[in-house]
């Protein structure tokens, strides 16, 4: 007979290895080029010593000359407090009842969940890499009726997403406007509709996140290529601490403008571009480009089933959370994501996974990882806006 303890061992044992597989290398090609370590962290932080520059203690001179006088490598301290990145699923008692009798059909409702949890996991660690550890996935144009709001896009929520609206000027979460489920979406009009009425007082300007969110996501790539300081660091004292962003007007996409990119951080910062990721827009560009000027266009098969255009041998892919008109030209070897461990239950007395919800009929399982991305040398990476 079917019982909880089944689906205990069965979180456990089965899925448990196809979710850590899954959300480490499933979710996009840039994430399965990423190393995932435990190096580096002490405790709740990440306290990286990296380094930046060359060792100075070189030099030439006579036969019986005096010898250069030492110079060591260039450190820096790169400080980050790691990201609790949580997924959660439910099954009501009723559910579990109404399986018992057929391990099938519970085995069907656990899969379900999973599949439900996999899929929203890995859109928004998706989404998070191409972040800025804000966890703003938009910002608000207009109030169209009482439940329906314009965003300034849509690429970074989906139908079903749980989400709290800020205010623009404290920056505070609206009491009504806290845990507002999106009902659907007209990506046209980049107009989501709500499962409740829109709160009056909400301004163009206010930010949209996923809820009890703000602030804790993952310093992803928007972090890196921006002007806040980073690491605990300032920018303004670490030139080095500076990518390559240029942007460009018109239709300017071609190879020229890439391989300028590449030569330029090659020859300044001694990077090796690896990997190139690049909105749909943009992409399209790339094609459109090659098929005027009668440019063969090869195609590569990544790790993990993944396929890309190559261009002289490099990878380029597209992403939907990357922002339009944009390019990213990154060495993978740079970035890390540090962790304490791999994903895992969170486990409560007695080692349990599946818990029942205080004061609720349901039970819920809920996954955990605590981590956060680092560049070592994000003046090695290259962001072009077309």
């Amino acid at each position: 007979m079917v019982s909880l303890e089944t689906a205990e061992k069965a979180l456990k044992s089965v899925y448990l290895g196809v979710v850590q597989d899954q959300l480490n290398v499933g979710v996009n090609p840039l994430l399965a080029k990423i190393q995932q370590t435990t190096s580096d962290v002490w405790g709740k932080e990440i306290i990286k010593m990296v380094p930046y520059g060359m060792n100075g203690g070189i030099g030439a001179g006579t036969e019986i000359g005096e010898l250069p006088d030492s110079a060591g490598n260039n450190y820096k301290q790169f400080k980050l407090e790691l990201k609790n990145l949580y997924g959660t699923i439910e099954i009501s008692d009723k559910a579990i009842m109404a399986s018992r009798s057929s391990a099938g059909a519970f085995v069907n409702l656990l899969n379900a969940e999973m599949e439900g949890l996999l899929k929203a996991s890995k859109f928004n660690l998706g989404r998070m890499l191409y972040g800025d550890g804000s966890g703003t996935l938009a910002t608000v144009t207009a109030v169209n009726s009482s439940n329906r709001v314009v965003l300034s896009s849509v690429r970074n929520v989906m139908e079903g997403m749980v989400v709290d609206f800020h205010s623009k000027d404290s920056g505070n979460v609206y009491p009504n406007m806290k845990g507002r489920r999106i009902v659907s979406i007209d990506r046209s009009s980049r107009t989501v509709t709500l499962d409740g009425s829109a709160y009056d007082a909400m301004a163009v300007g206010d930010t949209v996140t996923v809820q009890k969110s703000k602030g804790y996501e993952i310093t992803g790539l928007g972090a890196i290529f921006s002007d806040k300081d980073i690491y605990g660091l300032k920018r303004s004292e670490n030139e080095w601490m500076k990518p390559y962003m240029r942007s460009f007007s018109g239709n300017n996409l071609d190879t020229e403008t890439i391989q300028r990119a590449i030569d330029y951080v090659e020859e300044v910062a001694g990077s090796n571009i690896d990997f190139i990721v690049a909105s749909y827009d943009v992409r399209r560009k790339y094609i459109n480009y090659a098929n005027t000027i009668r440019l063969n266009i090869d195609f590569m098969n990544l790790d993990c089933g993944y396929k890309a255009i190559s261009y002289n041998g490099i990878p380029l892919v597209a992403d939907r959370f990357v922002e339009e008109n944009a390019m990213y030209l990154l060495n993978s070897k740079d970035f890390k994501l540090h962790q304490l461990s791999d994903w895992r239950w969170l486990e409560g007395d007695g080692g349990r996974v599946i818990k029942q919800k205080a004061g609720s009929p349901c039970y819920s399982a809920t996954l955990v990882k605590y981590a956060d991305l680092i560049c070592d040398k994000p003046i090695g990476q290259v962001k072009l806006t077309f």
